[in-house]
């Protein structure tokens, strides 16, 4: 494994060694958390599993017979089969679109942009954040590639676990203020709304939602954040560390596809069929843009999920290499497929396992919730409540499932304006994910890392980013007033 070249006093200025002392003794207990997680910290669908027992328990204290929780367990289990599904392709798609070689080839292009080893890390945190508004999975894969990439380049010295770090800011900063947000998904597709919340909130389009001002600041705002502390972050001089120092292997050339041994191959690799599909798509979304409202069409889960899918089949060219990354995709939607439906039985425990007086535990914990009164206080213990459960409940729409019914019930008993109080939830939803590396999962094996090699970066983002997104929920939820739900 060869060393690190080191560079010259001139170079690194004065004060280098003591900078590379802070930075090591901060890494060196970030790091020491992220050992502690990995050590301690089961599987998420184990903390899925968990949490039935726990909401089980709690419907029990409240005088819920268990046949009411039985039947409440069994009824709500495939409630939410639909949304389950549209958010495993949520993942499915992303990754299909990051590995066509369109894609690949953008990626090798713009790896050249950078001149300077810090300014390589802040700009892989600006794209894995702006993709990351567009689609989380898509964010993911690409910065990962985007990040190797990068540590290609001989002229540029650039530490490889700040760059890994870097490509998961997306996801760990302001995907769930983008388009693939699952509680923001999940409000404005009537179909999936499990009935007991579409009572309490209706329907909140990405008017409501995302597509705030207030939104729209607090994510500028986290994007900004996440780029400049990447960059003031990045190890310099003797403290780099290369994908060679590493031990990474960087070679991502594909093997060229395998000969043609029969006819019916021909279709397989035809070009026709993807572009014939992609035509048709294009002419079914450019109808829909005339014939719908355009906060409608942004807001249709389903038409969002058609085009990016079919935006893979037409990137990779043809049906075959579109198979081929879908089969390579699909192991990293496991975790949706058979942790939903455990989200799904949570929900129908606490919203309808009645115990005395008739009372569930959602209406129980709606009523703590509404104690906190409105405003600001209101915001910021939400936000509190959400980022400490995400630790332990690692899913952005399976979590909101869960916690919807009696949260959204608080925010409409206290006056919050709903459709903030959803992004409440996703501001904060992504601040475990800085520390908690589940999520990292898929990066990971792109980068060939490990999770302790990237939380020491992203744990220092934590620090920075939760009074930050504290502060902004509160200031930016004065702007809102109340709205009644709306009903489809």
């Amino acid at each position: 494994m060869s060393q690190a070249t080191p560079q010259a006093p001139s170079e690194r200025g004065p004060d280098t060694g003591a900078e590379q002392a802070r930075e090591r003794g901060l890494a060196r207990f970030a790091q020491r958390t992220a050992a502690w997680t990995e050590t301690w910290f089961p599987d998420a669908y184990v903390f899925a599993l968990v949490g039935v027992v726990v909401v089980s328990l709690a419907a029990f204290v409240n005088g819920s017979s268990p046949r009411v929780v039985a039947e409440a367990f069994g009824g709500g289990f495939w409630d939410l089969t639909a949304f389950t599904l549209q958010m495993a392709m949520v993942v499915l798609t992303g990754y299909i679109v990051a590995t066509s070689p369109p894609v690949a080839r953008l990626i090798e292009r713009i790896a050249r942009v950078p001149s300077t080893p810090r300014g390589a890390v802040a700009f892989v945190a600006l794209l894995s954040c702006l993709v990351s508004m567009l689609n989380w999975g898509l964010s993911l894969v690409f910065s990962g590639l985007l990040a190797r990439a990068i540590a290609r380049r001989p002229d540029l010295r650039a530490d490889y676990r700040a760059l890994g770090a870097a490509a998961y800011l997306g996801l760990g900063a302001v995907w769930a203020l983008g388009l693939s947000s699952s509680a923001a998904q999940l409000q404005a597709t009537p179909a999936s709304l499990p009935p007991e919340l579409l009572e309490i909130t209706g329907v909140l389009d990405f008017g409501a939602t995302i597509l705030t001002w207030q939104s729209l600041v607090m994510a500028a705002v986290l994007i900004v954040l996440s780029v400049v502390i990447a960059w003031a972050s990045a190890p310099r001089g003797e403290a780099v560390r290369t994908a060679e120092d590493l031990g990474v292997d960087l070679d991502d050339r594909v093997a060229e596809p395998a000969a043609r041994t029969r006819p019916g191959e021909w279709l397989e690799h035809s070009r026709i069929l993807p572009a014939l599909i992609g035509m048709l798509t294009l002419l079914w979304l450019v109808w829909q843009f005339i014939d719908l409202p355009v906060l409608t069409v942004l807001s249709n889960l389903n038409g969002y999920l058609l085009v990016f899918l079919v935006l893979g089949l037409v990137l990779h060219g043809t049906p075959r290499r579109f198979l081929d990354a879908t089969t390579k995709a699909v192991p990293s939607t496991a975790g949706v497929l058979v942790q939903f439906p455990l989200y799904a039985a949570m929900a129908a425990i606490l919203t309808r396992a009645e115990g005395r007086g008739g009372v569930t535990v959602s209406e129980h914990l709606a009523d703590l919730f509404t104690g906190i009164g409105g405003g600001g206080a209101f915001a910021v213990v939400i936000a509190l409540y959400t980022a400490l459960l995400g630790l332990l409940v690692p899913s952005g729409g399976g979590k909101w499932l869960v916690e919807a019914p009696y949260v959204m019930q608080s925010a409409s008993d206290v006056g919050m304006n709903l459709g903030w109080t959803v992004q409440i939830y996703n501001a904060a939803e992504a601040l475990p994910n800085l520390v908690n590396p589940f999520f990292m999962l898929p990066l990971l094996a792109v980068l060939g890392l490990r999770a302790r090699d990237l939380v020491g970066f992203t744990f220092l983002q934590f620090l920075f980013h939760l009074p930050v997104v504290l502060l902004l929920l509160w200031l930016l939820g004065m702007t809102f007033e109340y709205v009644p739900p709306v009903m489809p």
